[in-house]
């Protein structure tokens, strides 16, 4: 782990891999830290040099006020990339970590050379979605979302095994105003123009038991990419890259093949 400080942020961040390899980055998703491709990284080849980090709000990074943009979020992104003097990079973003991809292969293409959008859209739910999420946390703390959740994240085989626990306290230690700040990016986000505009190659993955981001909703944001493809993971939810990491990591080594990356 090592923390990047820059004017308002500080944002921790962490390399594996091969340091001189060419870069992975990967962006997480809502109410997760940069663990949630734990499992994944040790399936991938080995000749790559991996980059992950905490979203402002989210894990060990800072806690700016809120409430955040995805242009925002993109931004810190592209900061990092730059402290590190990294570009064209094989970005992997789920979930608001897909949003963040998104914007970032739109504002600053000389940073992206592929990307896989996982379990996200260029458009995730409504305004008044996102807003009574925010009313009900600060009401009544993140807890109170917790459990409907899981639901969302995970299949039920999945949310029947001890592992769950664990993931469920990820959410709930998540830093109350980092999180509603996040949900105001995302109710505040379309980028469905901006995403029709992308020519990169690309690869969409869901779960197709996803309740937050559902196969139909990825895949109509990959057909606005021309020469995408899509892929569906049996079994799993919005994070099948904890449910099944090895298919997962499969999918991933695939494209990273196919789009000339390694």
């Amino acid at each position: 782990m090592q923390i990047a400080q820059f004017d308002n942020l500080a944002l921790n961040w962490q390399q594996d891999g091969n340091p001189e390899g060419r870069p992975v980055v990967f962006a997480n998703s809502l109410g997760t830290d940069f663990r949630l491709w734990d499992a994944v990284l040790p399936l991938l080849p080995t000749s790559l040099r991996y980059i992950r980090m905490d979203k402002r709000g989210h894990g060990l990074s800072s806690v700016p006020d809120g409430p955040y943009s995805i242009d925002d979020l993109a931004g810190d992104v592209a900061q990092l990339l730059d402290r590190l003097d990294v570009k064209d990079v094989f970005f992997v973003g789920l979930s608001i970590g897909g949003l963040i991809a998104q914007k970032l292969a739109y504002t600053r293409p000389d940073l992206c050379h592929s990307m896989v959008l996982s379990n996200t859209a260029a458009k995730i739910g409504t305004p008044d979605l996102w807003n009574t999420r925010i009313d009900a946390i600060n009401k009544g703390g993140i807890e109170v979302i917790s459990e409907p959740t899981m639901e969302r994240w995970f299949a039920p085989e999945f949310r029947a095994t001890p592992d769950c626990l664990a993931w469920k306290h990820m959410l709930e230690r998540t830093h109350t105003q980092g999180y509603v700040s996040c949900c105001a990016a995302i109710a505040d986000a379309d980028l469905r123009e901006e995403t029709a505009s992308l020519t990169l190659p690309t690869y969409g993955i869901c779960g197709s038991d996803d309740g937050a981001t559902p196969p139909e909703l990825t895949k109509s944001t990959l057909d606005l990419i021309e020469g995408s493809q899509f892929h569906i993971i049996d079994g799993t939810g919005h994070l099948p890259c904890v449910e099944k990491p090895q298919d997962y990591a499969a999918l991933i080594t695939k494209f990273l093949k196919e789009s000339g990356f390694v």
